[in-house]
């Protein structure tokens, strides 16, 4: 009787296979069931749920607003259903749809913002996830006008820096979309007037992170104005500091201009490793069956 392979025989195989092909393939199953409930699927899934109910508890989201989505392979993205409270949000609720935001799999009917998070990740290909909701501090910048001055608080400066605004356009719609496509490459953080903030990173965490170090920036500037007393910035010299930790992160900037980072290599190819690893276990524990 022959002994099982394991789990890490088989990534190792796939590694090995994939590294001298010179690079991972495109999309590695033709069938959406499978892909969608692999166990990468899952994790995904998982921590979409994680960081909605963090949105929730943060009071980043109101009723069923706010929507988050992830790469799944090159051609595919999860993302969260419609009329969804996000603090009530579970693992069975996440979509699949394709980048012309036809829905794929799940049995909710996905967000009608898909369109917003697909053009960000068309235009920026280190966009591994885009969250956007209503953070209270922030969406009051939103709503006249304003985006916070840079160099005043140093996470701000290390994860985001410089935040771009973009006009109003009716949420769900292709022009909203579009309305954020000239600024995302230089700005993981963005201002929607008169509606709230989208941010997108290399991962779900990170996404819900600058979404965190967005509201209290604003809401420290908001309290400070109280104060009487104009905010003090932090030197230019210090700043340049902040920069070269944010260029060895990968992190954009508009600062950068067109000299901007790369971004962290590896997160696409070993969720690709993980997806074929997952799809190849389950053959060959269907095939022992």
């Amino acid at each position: 009787m022959s002994r099982p392979i394991s789990r890490s025989t088989v990534e190792t195989i796939v590694r090995d296979v994939l590294r001298r092909q010179g690079s991972l393939a495109d999309d590695p199953s033709r069938h959406v069931e499978m892909v969608f409930d692999s166990d990468l699927a899952l994790a995904l899934k998982q921590e979409m749920v994680d960081v909605g109910r963090k949105l929730w508890a943060r009071q980043y989201v109101d009723g069923n607003g706010g929507n988050i989505s992830c790469r799944l392979t090159d051609e595919w993205v999860l993302c969260t259903p419609t009329l969804t409270s996000k603090g009530d949000l579970r693992t069975e609720d996440i979509c699949l749809v394709d980048f012309d935001g036809r829905q794929l799999a799940g049995v909710r009917r996905r967000s009608s913002e898909i369109l917003l998070h697909l053009a960000i990740m068309k235009a920026v290909p280190a966009a591994r996830a885009v969250l956007h909701c209503h953070p209270p501090h922030a969406t009051a910048f939103a709503l006249v006008g304003q985006v916070p001055p840079v160099a005043m608080l140093a996470e701000h400066e290390v994860f985001i820096g410089p935040v771009a605004l973009v006009p109003y356009e009716t949420p769900g719609t292709q022009a909203c979309a579009d309305a954020v496509v000239p600024v995302a490459a230089h700005h993981n953080t963005i201002l929607m007037a008169n509606h709230g903030v989208v941010t997108w990173a290399d991962s779900l965490t990170h996404a819900e992170w600058f979404v965190e170090v967005m509201d209290t920036t604003c809401r420290v500037l908001i309290l400070a104005a109280q104060l009487g007393v104009p905010p003090k910035e932090i030197p230019p010299a210090i700043v340049g500091g902040l920069l070269e930790i944010k260029r060895t992160m990968g992190l954009p900037d508009a600062r950068f201009g067109d000299n901007q980072p790369p971004a962290p290599a590896g997160v696409r190819d070993e969720q690709q490793v993980r997806l074929i690893t997952d799809l190849v276990m389950k053959t060959l524990a269907a095939a022992e069956r």
